[in-house]
């Protein structure tokens, strides 16, 4: 079931040329997806190509968690939705949820931490007034939403006590 809490970002099917050896969707194209959904985002919130142009800045992912759920296999609908989890002047915590379209399981989810960079320095830099309020909008938009489960997940092997 897919989640109507949030609101779906990009619909992207996997395409043949992404399926491998396994006969399903290989790993390094659900993080093209996710990227790709990471710029749609971007441009919503004013992050554009024209700003980074004119501005000299733009963003840069500092750490991604990519959680595989659920195979998907070639041609399968898919959805991506991002909720910002947290946000401050230079970061913001993104969590995107793929999706197959038309069964609703969540097949994968990347959580990601992004910096604004000033690439003059490059250094760290404060968004305009502009974007923190929108990346804001967003993160109040979602919070009534339960945090995902796989979202703050640590890696490792989870040893049984004996």
């Amino acid at each position: 079931m897919s989640n109507p809490e949030v609101s779906v970002l990009h619909e992207q099917r996997v395409l043949p040329d992404w399926i491998d050896y396994n006969k399903h969707m290989n790993v390094a194209y659900y993080v093209l997806i996710f990227d790709q959904s990471l710029d749609v985002f971007l441009d919503e919130i004013g992050l554009t190509r024209e700003y980074r142009e004119a501005s000299g800045c733009t963003v840069y992912v500092l750490e991604t968690h990519v959680t595989y759920l659920q195979e998907v296999y070639e041609n399968n609908p898919l959805t991506i939705s991002v909720r910002v989890l947290d946000c401050d002047e230079k970061r913001m915590h993104l969590f995107l949820e793929m999706r197959h379209r038309d069964e609703g399981f969540l097949a994968a989810t990347s959580e990601q931490m992004i910096l604004h960079i000033d690439k003059s320095g490059p250094r760290a830099a404060p968004m305009p007034e502009y974007l923190q309020t929108r990346l804001q909008e967003h993160k109040d938009r979602d919070a009534a939403v339960p945090k995902p489960e796989q979202a703050g997940a640590r890696i490792g092997i989870r040893h049984k006590s004996k």
